[in-house]
């Protein structure tokens, strides 16, 4: 089978980025035939079908009006996208696609020429943002549910993007054409949950039948060092914004006799080392962006590490790396994480938000070192059995022949 990979960056950026290229290497080594279509940017990794990627655009540092002009517009529908797939796909001639992340940069104006050129589609959901124009269900600082009826005007009306009345306008504006004026997803056949709890979400917008459960695929890595030697290091890794609950960390861990390290880059960076300065937060470490061997040496060295989400996490990459080399989380409950972190097996899991109970279960562990080895041993067989390629691999191919057949 040739099966067409869209996601709109085509290097490792984030969680989403890493599953569209497991899922490459696993399709790739079971013999399948691929054609990739992306976003140019000077991080790619090469491709022999990057001539039909569509151009940069930069959504944050816009140099000129004329130039946010043009990126907003699309947000909205990309006509360069259309044009540049319907090249890709007369040239390969695809038996399908699976699409990852394309919002924004790619936009799902590509949907329509899918259909049109008569590829089966599925689609990867590595978030809300078919319901939430702002992709999180978090705005204000809390979760927040107020658009997935399709009442997108509580975007604006919140300024829930970048506290912005024009970007949430355009933003609102985008969900209204998308989803109401055009409905661009009705071409979707089979929509891939990685979480039950996400899965339940979209039956506000999708019919259940075009609903599957299907975890992200991941690749043990190589086993933890010798667990009769932990130390008090912990670890965060992930992006620092205030959704992430990384303030709730820092409380947590003032005057706590352990190591933190902080590897990720946000936009709440600068506030949180802001606080862990006035707090004298001496056990806390900012090491920015990591590239990931170094990331998984820094797990390896961690007698556990945390995710103090305070949004709904769906399938956590961070949550389940962790469990792949052997190291237990303390984690929020809320989301998906109770489905990963099973309390007392995989994990301990705290209240959101609440630093008091984190601190307690973190103490916990450090006082029992042996216990939050075990669970990482539990958490490491949790992949294995549940999480590898080879287990899933057969499920993603039912999926495919469901949208080959919905198809016909």
């Amino acid at each position: 089978m040739k099966v067409l990979l869209v996601n709109k960056y085509f290097f490792l950026k984030g969680g989403a980025e890493a599953v569209f290229f497991e899922t490459a290497r696993v399709l790739k080594a079971k013999g399948h035939s691929l054609c990739f279509f992306s976003m140019h940017h000077p991080q790619n990794f090469p491709s022999s079908h990057s001539r039909y990627f569509v151009s940069q655009v930069d959504f944050i540092g816009s140099p000129s009006w004329p130039h946010q002009l043009k990126a907003a517009g699309r947000i909205l529908y990309s006509l360069e996208a259309g044009r540049r797939l319907s090249a890709l796909i007369r040239s390969e001639k695809p038996d399908l696609a699976h699409l990852h992340n394309i919002h924004h940069q790619i936009s799902p104006s590509i949907l329509p020429v899918l259909k049109k050129n008569k590829v089966p589609v599925v689609m990867t959901l590595h978030d809300y943002k078919l319901l939430c124009p702002v992709y999180t269900f978090y705005s204000q600082g809390a979760v927040c549910e107020r658009c997935a009826g399709g009442r997108y005007f509580h975007c604006l009306l919140h300024k829930c993007s970048k506290d912005s009345y024009l970007k949430s306008a355009w933003n609102t504006l985008e969900m209204s054409l998308h989803n109401t004026l055009l409905d661009l997803y009705g071409a979707v056949d089979v929509f891939i949950c990685p979480s039950r709890f996400l899965q339940q979400k979209m039956t506000r917008k999708v019919e259940a039948s075009r609903l599957v459960y299907l975890p992200n695929f991941i690749s043990l890595s190589a086993p933890p060092r010798n667990p009769l030697q932990p130390d008090k290091n912990i670890v965060y890794c992930g992006r620092l914004s205030k959704e992430k609950g990384l303030r709730t960390l820092l409380r947590a861990l003032r005057g706590l006799d352990a190591r933190c390290q902080v590897i990720g880059q946000g936009p709440d960076q600068p506030y949180l080392e802001e606080f862990a300065r006035r707090n004298a937060l001496h056990n806390v470490t900012f090491l920015g962006h990591k590239p990931p061997e170094e990331v998984k040496a820094h797990i390896r060295d961690a007698l556990f590490t945390v995710l103090p989400s305070e949004w709904y996490e769906n399938h956590s990459r961070a949550v389940v790396e962790s469990f792949s080399l052997g190291r237990a989380v303390v984690a929020s409950r809320i989301g998906s994480i109770p489905e990963l972190v099973k309390d007392g097996e995989t994990g301990l899991t705290f209240s959101p938000g609440n630093a008091e109970d984190l601190r307690a279960k973190m103490l916990e562990l450090m006082r029992r070192p042996g216990r939050a080895l075990e669970m990482g041993v539990n958490a490491r067989r949790f992949v294995q059995e549940q999480l590898e390629a080879e287990v899933l691999y057969p499920a993603l191919m039912n999926i495919y022949g469901q949208a080959l057949e919905m198809d016909r």
